[in-house]
Order: structure tokens, then sequence, then C-alpha cells
């Protein structure tokens, strides 16, 4: 831990040198997850050539490694620099419902630089539960969670969220959650074509707005240049519900993120396994949102 936090001070010019360093090591040394990361490049852009493909791939190992070293460098920016690198174009679409006493839903993804979100959030008048899939290992474990907590947001393991939305349930604040994880019952997964390909993606989320009456928004987040970067929040859902289908807001978030996919093609996190699992994997498939 002490190693990362004397990591952390140093610049982030310096940082982004050793940047440079794991960009090299991670795509012509290690050649981290390449095979994962092209095959999910080509299924998911069958129109893109070879060399167009080998370029997007290039660009994602350099926003892998700038997001290590950003991640790391958090806990050591200062307010006003965290505030001047990230901009929210719209910010009082959400601060509106905060201000009224609602608490939001905030649908993310990993693109771009997702840790830095939740703490910006918070110094933009926007208190933030950055909800997270705990990780195995107890040390980065308790690393990433200090990390998460910079600037007041707070880090909620994802199984202890349905506890914190009955203990917080008159706090208004964003519960945000990174949206394109992968199911872990792809059984009771809301199952839909995203980039090509047929796709699980959990219901939960939907179910929660549902359930607590809560207003839902897609949060497209896209670097700018190094280092900086914008978040746009666009509103997919608001309450009441009644008259809105099972699975509009999956998939009204499904279509803005291929969107953002598309146009931003190398900031999405192409090593992760999106597609390990399939429908005809699994004897029973369907959930009731």
């Amino acid at each position: 831990m002490i190693f990362f936090r004397l990591l952390s001070r140093l610049p982030l010019s310096v940082l982004y040198g050793l940047s440079d360093f794991l960009y090299f090591l991670l795509l012509y040394v290690v050649r981290y997850r390449r095979d994962v990361v092209l095959e999910n490049l080509r299924l998911s852009f069958p129109e893109k050539s070879a060399a167009e493909i080998q370029s997007i791939a290039k660009g994602f190992y350099r926003n892998l490694t700038d997001l290590i070293v950003e991640t790391i460098k958090m806990p050591a920016l200062s307010a006003d620099e965290l505030r001047r690198r990230v901009h929210f174009s719209n910010a009082e679409l959400v601060k509106d419902q905060l201000g009224a006493g609602q608490a939001v839903i905030g649908m993310a993804s990993h693109t771009s630089n997702w840790e830095w979100i939740p703490s910006a959030s918070v110094l933009q008048g926007m208190p933030t539960d950055s909800v997270y899939k705990t990780l195995n290992n107890p040390f980065f474990e308790n690393l990433m969670r200090s990390i998460r907590a910079s600037f007041g947001a707070v880090p909620v393991p994802m199984n202890t969220l349905p506890r914190r939305m009955v203990a917080q349930k008159d706090v208004p604040r964003i519960v945000a959650l990174v949206a394109d994880q992968v199911p872990d019952i792809p059984e009771y997964a809301h199952w839909i074509d995203f980039l090509h390909r047929d796709t699980p993606f959990y219901p939960g989320t939907e179910r929660l707005a549902r359930s607590r009456n809560l207003p839902v928004f897609y949060t497209e987040l896209r670097r700018v240049r190094r280092g900086y970067y914008e978040v746009t929040f666009t509103n997919i859902g608001q309450p009441p519900y009644d008259a809105l289908p099972s699975g509009a807001m999956l998939e009204k978030y499904r279509d803005l993120l291929e969107e953002t996919i598309r146009k931003y093609p190398s900031d999405w996190l192409w090593s992760h396994k999106r597609w390990k699992h399939w429908r005809g994997k699994y004897a029973k498939v369907g959930a009731k949102i």
C-alpha cells in the first residue's frame, strides 16, 4: 500500500511515462489478452479492415495503461485538479433531481477512465455511491476501495447494495453502476443483441429503478485528450414506470452504449470477456424485470 501511495505522488507527466512503458509491455511483450481483444473487435466491427482493427486495438492498450496510472494517481490529485480534468456538460439534469430530494441511478460503462467519475461527481455537488464487484485478492480489494473513496465517494460492494438502498432510502445521491458487466447468473439475465452478438445484461438495475421509483441516467464518458474527460448524462428512465415495457431501460442503455463505443472504439474495455456466455448454453433463460 505504501508503494502505491508513493507512486501516486509522482507528477502525471512522470506517470504517463510509466504508462508508455506499460503500453509497450502489455501490447508487444506480455501480449495481454491479445486474442480476446482482437476477436472482440473483429466480431463487433465486421465492416472494418484488419488495419483498422489493429489501430483500435493499439488505442485500447494505450487507454488501458493510462487508466492504470490515472487510477493510482487519484488519491493524490487535488480537488481543483480533478475538477479541471473532468468536465460535466449537463450536470444540472442530475442536480435538479438531487435538489428535489430524489436519488438517481447512473448507468455507466467500462469506457475511458470510469474510476475518476464518482469522485469527480462528488466534487460537483453530486454525492455518489459507487457500486462495484469485490476483488478476490484482499490487498487489491483494500487498495481499490481506498482509491474509490477519494473525495467522499462511497464504494459499495454489489452484494451489499440491497441493504444500502434500504438504509439510505431517503438520501439524495447518484447510485452509480458500471452496467456493462457480465451477469453472475446468465440464466436470469436480460438477453439482447449488443454489437452483433446475443448478450446478457444484469436485469437488477432496471428492477431497482422500478421498485424504488428512481430516475435513471446513462452516463457517457469521453476522453477529450490525455488525462481530460467529459461526462454527459442522458435520461433513459423517469418514473412512474407502469406503462414502460419490461427491459426498455436496458435496451435504451444498450443503444446509447453502442453509440458511444462506435464513436470512441478504443476507449471501451475490449479485454473484458463480455461474451463468455451464450444463450444456448443454458437450459433456462429469462428474467422478469
